[in-house]
């Protein structure tokens, strides 16, 4: 297995607007190949991609911590097995590609369609997990996604990236999945949340990056700071409780 090595951030300034169109413009091109795949493929490339961000936790949770000055390697490690292998676990058998229930008692048929183009916007905080799981759910629904990484934590974004894209394309996906901005900037995120190819944005950030993500005028999934307050009844068992906490 190679070792995973940071990838430097270019110092000549883009343009955002159009480097977010030629991102976009290949994602889709790669979209639309994959939106055809079928559920076998899917669950191949999505589970590849999985056991490489396992492969390489380790060393993607150093360059993160190296970068970042936050936390420690150790806890980003676990953090970037929980991303892969923890979420792959439970939504792997998931049906996402054509009919995927068959409710012959009330007549209802649903159909899993893909969005197309997602964005991704990630945190200096969990620069490398953060990328992994967003990945992932991309393209278990067999959808392209492009991150828009934090400045501070460009070179491990970018290695996550290169090892994911990598072992999607290995298992037989388009090349163009799974990319990122080269030239991080507030202006180069707002451009791809705003892209008319974009289809949906996941942001996870501070809560100045969640607002701009609600405020694109498209469907929006944004998480800001954490610490969230919230409400334990008394009763509930503590072997439940443990099984409600999020890490």
């Amino acid at each position: 297995m190679a070792k995973v090595t940071a990838i430097k951030q270019v110092n000549k300034q883009a343009d955002p607007a159009a480097e977010v169109n030629t991102l976009v413009g290949r994602a889709q091109l790669a979209f639309n190949a994959y939106s055809k795949f079928s559920q076998a493929q899917v669950d191949a490339v999505t589970s590849a991609v999985t056991t490489a961000a396992r492969a390489h936790a380790k060393d993607l949770a150093f360059l993160a911590w190296k970068e970042t000055g936050r936390g420690n390697a150790e806890d980003k490690a676990i953090k970037n097995i929980y991303a892969s292998q923890y979420i792959w676990n439970s939504i792997k058998d998931d049906k996402t590609v054509g009919m995927i229930e068959d409710d012959k008692v009330n007549g209802l048929t649903k159909y899993a369609e893909p969005l197309g183009v997602l964005a991704g916007v990630t945190p200096v905080t969990n620069p490398t997990s953060t990328v992994i799981f967003k990945a992932i759910l991309a393209l278990k629904t067999r959808n392209a996604i492009i991150f828009g990484l934090h400045p501070q934590a460009q070179q491990c974004g970018a290695a996550t990236v290169k090892v994911l894209e990598a072992a999607a394309v290995k298992a037989g996906a388009p090349a163009g999945l799974i990319q990122c901005i080269q030239h991080p900037s507030i202006e180069a995120s707002s451009a791809l949340m705003n892209h008319q190819g974009v289809a949906l944005v996941l942001a996870t950030g501070g809560p100045s990056m969640v607002k701009a993500a609600y405020s694109t005028g498209k469907p929006a999934l944004g998480v800001g700071p954490g610490n969230a307050p919230a409400y334990i009844e008394k009763k509930l068992p503590i072997s439940m409780l443990r099984s409600t906490i999020s890490y």
